[in-house]
């Protein structure tokens, strides 16, 4: 019979452990955090009008985000690259757990949101929000304080007017950012949906928004995208799962034809990363009790975050801010 040796090793596979974000350290008090990025959830889905399960999507999403990052970096084997190396081997990233959510009390959970989000903002780690239904994004960005692009994801133009006291649902999320006096621009890119209001597409566009179609984006591309920005401006990005195709997206509520492919989603924020200064990130409406049994839309939303994370933080503006961070830490040892 053969000895079994003491292995020092853990071999962790994706069905072991504690689901944190790509295994990260958890950090439930923000007093204490330390890390150069915070992984955070909003499982709240009362803004979805049609079917919920929304609020599932931050616990599915990490469990998946588990199948990456086993051998201590993400390589691409296209580009050859090691992505997060210095992010994972040094315990740069951190999941912060679950903004609290208040059953019925939408204010109370969206101030919950909005104080974990300058929590994070203070500490300054970059805040990486998994959702929830899309109204939660405008929350966290009511929680930054600079002044900021809003670079918004979607197949859907989420422009409702405030009526019948209707104001924090999945459509309302960009009629309450737009106002926020920090915001300086929104872009709106992938709106395609045969559902969307023509009063709210031109609401949109009359407030000085740019809608950018599919039809749009497939002339002007990824680049032309980030191009619209300013040169290094600070921006935080908001990707609804649905810019991307019905049929990548099966766990999505609101999954429409004629979306973006998965490259096409990837280049265009890897532009981003290059030529903005991407200060703040989340991703919304995976719906993993709709989903398929692997669970491709949760995976396709981990590997999603997962890639723009390891373009963000490949970039030079990026590596200078990891390395000033780390000469604070050793100040304070």
């Amino acid at each position: 019979m053969t000895e079994i040796k003491d292995t020092p090793v853990r071999l962790n596979y994706p069905f072991v452990g504690i689901p944190s974000f790509l295994r990260a350290q958890i950090c439930t008090d923000l007093d204490q955090l330390d890390a150069d990025i915070a992984v955070f959830g909003i499982p709240h889905d009362e803004g979805s009008p049609f079917l919920t399960g929304s609020r599932m999507g931050p616990r599915s999403i990490r469990e998946h985000s588990l199948r990456f990052g086993a051998q201590g970096s993400i390589y691409d084997p296209e580009t050859r690259t090691q992505y997060l190396s210095e992010e994972l081997s040094q315990g740069l990233i951190a999941d912060v757990g679950d903004v609290d959510v208040w059953p019925t009390e939408v204010r109370t959970t969206f101030k919950n949101a909005t104080d974990m989000t300058r929590k994070i903002l203070a500490k300054g780690a970059f805040p990486v929000m998994l959702g929830g239904d899309h109204g939660v994004t405008y929350p966290v960005v009511r929680g930054f304080n600079e002044p900021l692009h809003v670079m918004h994801f979607d197949a859907h133009i989420d422009y409702a007017p405030f009526i019948h006291d209707l104001q924090f649902t999945n459509a309302h999320p960009f009629s309450n950012i737009k106002p926020l006096a920090h915001v300086e621009s929104l872009t709106q890119i992938g709106i395609r949906s045969l559902r969307s209001a023509q009063s709210q597409i031109h609401a949109s566009i009359d407030d000085g928004n740019r809608v950018i179609t599919m039809g749009e984006f497939h002339d002007i591309g990824g680049q032309g995208v980030a191009e619209s920005l300013p040169r290094d401006a600070a921006c935080y990005i908001s990707v609804d799962i649905d810019v991307l195709d019905i049929s990548l997206v099966p766990g999505c509520v609101s999954a429409e034809p004629n979306g973006m492919n998965y490259a096409e989603l990837r280049d265009t924020l890897a532009a981003l990363t290059t030529h903005a200064n991407v200060i703040g990130f989340d991703l919304v409406e995976v719906n993993p009790q709709l989903d398929v049994g692997t669970g491709t839309t949760s995976y396709l939303a981990a590997h999603t975050v997962i890639e723009f994370l390891g373009l963000l933080c490949s970039q030079p503006r990026w590596v200078e801010r990891r390395t000033e961070r780390a000469k604070q830490r050793i100040a304070r040892s």
